[in-house]
């Protein structure tokens, strides 16, 4: 069984869908999410659905590192960022070797980086005339954004589309696609141990 910890900073929305994935799953199992805010509602979706939850304190993440012993407690061996917005530390990435993915809002390596979050990512988009936008699941590494990726898709922006309409064709192919990506990566490894 892999157990999956969720780090995110806000409403979940991207959590929420990878809980509601693997609810029954026989070999994924989400067991933990942690949030460096204490009033995320992703905290209560996870309160909601039975979910061990861990609130960090950026000092703490940064400067210690208590949150290993935590999340082994829960047998964490696989970390989701789902709107996660620090970054992620050194020790954690050693202690998790190709074990954390993020979703950028963005075909990386485009408007990526440090800033390039949520409607930052939008705006510059946007901004740029683009004729296309999209998803980016990646490995994390030290670097905000820059990662091997594991997958991208598209969609079409069209002149009339604001920065909030192409949020919200972004966000669709994020709940369409996250946690099946996740699977396949966890399925596949599966595969190559048998």
């Amino acid at each position: 069984m892999h157990h999956l910890a969720i780090f995110a900073s806000g409403t979940g929305s991207n959590a929420t869908k990878i809980v509601d994935y693997f609810k029954n799953h026989q070999e994924i199992k989400v067991s933990l999410i942690v949030s460096n805010k204490t009033n995320a509602p992703v905290l209560e979706m996870a309160k909601a659905n039975n979910i061990p939850t861990l609130v960090i304190n950026r000092d703490r993440f940064y400067n210690t590192e208590d949150i290993l012993k935590k999340i082994h407690i829960y047998r964490v061996d696989f970390i989701v960022l789902a709107g996660f917005l620090l970054l992620v530390p050194k020790y954690l990435i050693r202690n998790f070797p190709n074990r954390i993915v993020n979703i950028h809002p963005a075909l990386l390596p485009k408007y990526g980086g440090k800033g390039m979050y949520g409607m930052n990512v939008h705006k510059a988009v946007k901004a740029a005339n683009e004729k296309e936008s999209g998803i980016t699941i990646h490995l994390v590494n030290e670097k905000y954004d820059e990662g091997k990726i594991l997958f991208q898709e598209s969609c079409e922006i069209i002149p009339s589309d604001s920065p909030e309409m192409i949020a919200q064709k972004v966000l669709q192919l994020e709940h369409q696609h996250y946690s099946k990506v996740i699977e396949n990566i966890l399925t596949k490894e599966a595969q190559l141990k048998n």
